[in-house]
């Protein structure tokens, strides 16, 4: 009897949950059908997988072969998901995960273009950081990837647009009064009057004062509208750029410090293959117009 995908996928709940009777709640059969399926896996590869009968602790075989389990089931799992996404939009699907400013920012706009022309092709986005976007794309669990990069950063993807990193803070603030009374020429260091709410773009700042600010953060957040949220909040102060910010309601102001200057490149990013998607294609191609920020 070859394994079979089922036979890992009881191997793996078991081995996850440590006790055959855990397994066999979870997988809603009887602990003496979990034992003979699990016997069928070990006389199949002709070895123990399993230190003790209570199958508490697996042998370094065992081991081996629960990250092979996990990947296949994973692996089956995404394409089975893709399979119903793709049975739902007949038309066709594009992954797209972006980070929380690009999907403010940039995505609007070239979801609208894009669905003039392709209004019956489902579009899925991902709200998430950087380096979870190339995670993705590499996972195939994006078609395309929108990443945010130093202008000096070694070169990765292609550049879609590149805009001023600044202070958000909230307005009449510690922050924003110190700017005001330095007559707009401050710096990063103002960020220390008030809390700072670390997220990933914070790391595009190559000050020692946003160094320091950070390895003492005790507040992080990743979605631009949650950041906001907060700084409007009087929570803290943040770093975001500009066309994340420029459409946001009262109470929160922006600006850009004079030294050091900060930028940022927003680029796309997908997988090399010699065949993508028409409308993969379509949504890529779009991405590089120059449509107007919000």
């Amino acid at each position: 009897m070859a394994i079979k995908l089922e036979m890992l996928r009881v191997f793996r709940v078991v081995a996850e949950q440590g006790t055959l009777a855990a397994g066999a709640r979870l997988l809603g059969r009887t602990p003496s059908a979990i034992s003979m399926t699990l016997a069928q896996i070990e006389d199949e590869i002709g070895a123990p997988l399993f230190e003790t009968d209570r199958k508490s602790r697996l042998t370094p075989l065992g081991q081996l072969v629960l990250e092979e389990s996990r990947r296949a089931t994973d692996i089956f799992d995404r394409s089975a998901e893709a399979i119903r996404r793709h049975a739902i939009s007949t038309a066709g699907i594009v992954r797209i995960a972006a980070v929380p400013s690009a999907t403010v920012s940039l995505l609007p706009a070239v979801i609208e273009a894009f669905q003039t022309a392709h209004s019956d092709v489902r579009i899925e986005i991902s709200d998430v950081d950087s380096v979870a976007v190339r995670r993705r794309v590499q996972r195939d669990e994006a078609d395309i990837g929108i990443i945010s990069a130093r202008p000096d950063d070694p070169s990765e993807g292609e550049l879609i647009r590149c805009d001023d990193l600044g202070i958000v803070c909230a307005e009449g603030g510690p922050v924003h009064a110190a700017h005001l009374a330095e007559g707009g020429r401050s710096g990063w260091g103002l960020l220390a009057l008030e809390r700072l709410i670390a997220n990933p773009l914070c790391h595009l700042i190559d000050d020692p004062d946003v160094h320091a600010l950070l390895a003492a953060s005790t507040l992080e957040a990743r979605n631009t509208t949650a950041i906001l949220s907060f700084v409007r909040r009087g929570l803290g102060a943040s770093i975001l750029p500009f066309d994340a910010v420029r459409s946001q309601p009262e109470g929160v102001e922006f600006f850009v410090p004079s030294h050091p200057v900060g930028r940022r490149e927003l680029r796309r990013i997908r997988q090399k293959t010699d065949r993508p998607g028409a409308q993969v294609e379509a949504f890529w191609d779009l991405l590089r117009r120059p449509f107007p920020t919000l």
